[in-house]
């Protein structure tokens, strides 16, 4: 059996600029390239943005599609390619540059668990006119932040705690007593662990059952 000296693998060949169209289309732009004659190489190009059109069929949801067609086109050439586009053809700059830094807000937050939400929810119910409104708002952020509490952390915790932390986040212009809170974490998190725990003690009950010796 004679060795086939000819097989090629991907891991030799160039790296694809854009995987999604494969190297058929790579191969295909760097014939177009190839070509000496612009009127034929603008016939090829645009033979290719088609083929490029149906291997991409979700692109036909995004505005300008074929704007971005034909951007891909100059990209996967390394922007070589020489053809009368309908569009400008773009720059390597444009892809280059680094996005600009996001910046973070860099106020300290005092319980991680609650999040600037909770204390910024918290400092406008403090704006807020006495009222029933206002009982509703403060009742509303209590049991929101007793539900992260227990999502965040495994043990329990008690009302008293939530109104301390409360009355702490509202510099002691909110306070709260004689309420009963939620016992719920975010998604029922605390219920559905204790659901888990009854259905495994059942299980392990049957399990036991069924494996009882019989005499």
């Amino acid at each position: 059996m004679t060795e086939n000296t000819d097989l090629s693998y991907n891991t030799q060949r160039p790296k694809l600029i854009i995987p999604e169209y494969g190297r058929n289309v790579q191969h295909m732009v760097e014939y177009c390239m190839s070509i000496a004659d612009r009127e034929e190489r603008n016939k090829v190009a645009n033979a290719i943005i088609s083929v490029m059109g149906q291997l991409a069929p979700h692109l036909r949801d995004v505005e300008d599609y074929r704007h971005k067609l034909w951007t891909h086109l100059f990209v996967i050439s390394d922007f070589k390619l020489d053809v009368d586009s309908p569009y400008p053809k773009p720059s390597p700059e444009e892809f280059h540059e680094k996005p600009n830094r996001v910046e973070y807000p860099k106020k300290n937050i005092r319980f991680g668990h609650y999040g600037k939400t909770i204390e910024m929810m918290i400092q406008k119910a403090v704006e807020f006119e006495e009222g029933e409104e206002k009982k509703a708002l403060i009742l509303t952020i209590a049991n929101l932040m007793k539900r992260s509490y227990l999502t965040w952390n495994r043990d329990t915790v008690t009302d008293e705690v939530i109104f301390e932390q409360l009355k702490s986040l509202s510099s002691g212009k909110i306070e709260l007593k004689d309420i009963e809170l939620t016992n719920k974490a975010m998604g029922g998190g605390q219920e559905q662990r204790q659901g888990n725990f009854q259905k495994k003690k059942h299980w392990n009950k049957n399990f036991k059952h069924k494996n009882k010796k019989r005499y």
